[in-house]
């Protein structure tokens, strides 16, 4: 015990406070806790094994009250009071935390704010485990102290140099998202091959770049997407088991397999 506050200790102060880090780290902190609860209370809500655990909140009118709206609040009341000048330690580590847990609420109900519907256990609202994953990852780059660009200032020409590089950057990685190689564009804010592989290779079959640049224009290159990306390739049966593994199924799988089992599987 006294070994493990002994490093706990020496990591808050050598590797986070020491780098002006331990801000982002709270905020990380509180985005996994509160993400990784809510994905655990929801998914065992629905599960007829709990029959015990809470179910959602419903106001007197019958609206489903969504733990975005908590996440929503959380983030507005921690970034006031942080910009608000006067949150010194420990409220401002505080609100740190707080801002995370707001964010871990809000990122899981992602596809609500795409879709502006209901879709959390649709195959719909896997994208929310996408968007976390990638925030987390994001985040995490920034934790670790990773700049996206750097602006080199000290003569004219090397101030040109930077914005010409930055505005380059910018543009493959908006083909990236184009081509709907979302992964890449973003990883590729950090860590720009990433963007330029991308970039250079085929976009999906149904992204914006293919609807302007294949079909008929191309058809060959629309084949080769197609191909490149069908629905049974290992990759996308190695996602499906992750999100599945996050998120949980889908409410379809998931009403088969709990009749398949009499009512006795698990989320």
């Amino acid at each position: 015990m006294t070994t493990a506050a002994f490093f706990l200790t020496d990591f808050w102060n050598d590797q986070l406070v020491a780098h002006d880090r331990q801000w982002v780290f709270l905020v990380l902190v509180g985005f996994l806790g509160s993400f990784g609860f809510i994905r655990l209370s929801t998914r065992l809500m629905r599960s007829p094994k709990v029959p015990w655990w809470p179910g959602s909140i419903v106001s007197d009118g019958g609206v489903h009250v969504h733990h975005l709206v908590f996440g929503i609040v959380l983030m507005m009341l921690a970034g006031t009071i942080s910009f608000a000048g006067f949150a010194t330690s420990p409220i401002y580590e505080i609100c740190a935390a707080l801002f995370g847990v707001g964010i871990g609420l809000t990122i899981d109900e992602f596809a609500l704010w795409v879709y502006l519907d209901d879709v959390y256990w649709a195959k719909e609202g896997r994208s929310s485990v996408d968007a976390t994953v990638i925030a987390v990852g994001l985040m995490g780059l920034v934790l670790l102290g990773v700049r996206p660009f750097d602006i080199a200032s000290d003569t004219a020409a090397d101030l040109i140099f930077s914005v010409v590089v930055i505005l380059i950057a910018v543009a493959v990685i908006g083909i990236c998202i184009a081509k709907q190689r979302i992964w890449h564009g973003l990883i590729g804010i950090y860590l720009l091959p990433v963007a330029i592989y991308a970039a250079s290779r085929l976009g999906k079959p149904g992204s914006p770049w293919a609807r302007r640049y294949y079909g008929e224009r191309h058809p060959s290159k629309q084949q080769r997407a197609e191909a490149r990306f069908r629905p049974d390739r290992r990759t996308e049966h190695l996602k499906e088991g992750f999100r599945d593994l996050v998120g949980g199924s889908t409410e379809e799988i998931y009403v088969a397999k709990v009749e398949r089992h009499g009512g006795g599987e698990g989320a």
